[in-house]
C-alpha cells in the first residue's frame, strides 16, 4: 500500500484590526467618504442651528454650506449667529467618528450662506 500524503491546510494569520479600522477601510475602499461627510454636515446643521423645522434645502460645495430657510425671521436670527454656528458645527464634526477630516472633496465648513 502506498503511503497517503497528509494534506494540511493552514489559514495565514493576519493582524487583528479594530472595528474602527475596518469601518475606515470600508468607507475608503467603497469611496463613501464624500457622501457620508455631506450627510454628517447636514446633521450638524440640524443639531447646532435648531432650525431643522425651517430648513427647506441644503447644499454643500467647496467648504460652503448653502441653506434655504422658510422664515425670514429665522434667517435673520441665524445670520447674526453665523460665525458661532460655523464653529459649533466644525467642533461637532471633529468629534464625529464617521466624519473623515482628511477628505479633499468634502471637509470642514468654511462659510455659511443663508437664503
Amino acid at each position: 500500500m502506498m503511503a497517503e500524503k497528509k494534506r494540511s491546510y493552514f489559514i495565514k494569520r493576519k493582524e487583528a484590526l479594530s472595528m474602527e479600522e475596518v469601518v475606515d477601510e470600508f468607507i475608503k475602499s467603497m469611496k463613501l467618504a464624500s457622501g457620508l461627510n455631506t450627510q454628517r454636515i447636514f446633521a450638524a446643521w440640524d443639531e447646532c442651528s435648531g432650525a431643522a423645522p425651517f430648513t427647506l434645502k441644503r447644499f454643500f460645495r467647496s467648504g460652503t454650506l448653502y441653506i434655504t430657510v422658510s422664515s425670514s425671521v429665522v434667517r435673520n436670527q441665524l445670520f447674526f449667529q453665523k460665525e458661532a454656528l460655523i464653529e459649533k458645527m466644525n467642533a461637532r464634526l471633529s468629534g464625529d467618528p464617521l466624519f473623515t477630516s482628511d477628505n479633499r472633496t468634502v471637509g470642514a465648513v468654511k462659510d455659511l450662506v443663508l437664503r
